[in-house]
């Protein structure tokens, strides 16, 4: 299934993915889709696209599993809803939590699995 179908392709510096943008009503969404990759790349993914997040910006994530080893890591500062797919795979929706800030947020932050 082609979540971005409709969406603007575009190519950040360093993304191993495409990245999609859309705007619907006030709201922005990024999105994109790391399903065929390996660790480390959804969490190096995940980090990029989350630099794009503002109180109007949703990140969105499609995913071969849950990102365990991501969550714990962005928490604090973000709200995450899950919607689970076909057998293990997800879709994720972060959006910044009300009063956090990106201001010192690391996002050179890995995991490996």
């Amino acid at each position: 299934m082609d979540y971005f179908k409709d969406w603007q392709k575009f190519s950040p510096k360093g993304a191993t993915v495409d990245f999609f943008k859309t705007q619907k009503d006030d709201e922005k969404y990024i999105g994109f889709d790391t399903r065929a990759c390996v660790p480390p790349e959804p969490m190096l993914n995940a980090m990029l696209a989350l630099k794009f997040a503002d109180k109007n910006t949703k990140i969105v994530m499609i995913n071969h599993k849950f990102p365990a080893g991501l969550i714990p890591k962005i928490e604090k500062n973000f709200y995450v809803i899950s919607e689970n797919l076909e057998g293990e795979q997800v879709k994720l929706t972060f959006s910044l939590k009300d009063g956090a800030s990106l201001e010192g947020f690391d996002f050179n932050q890995t995991c490996h699995g």
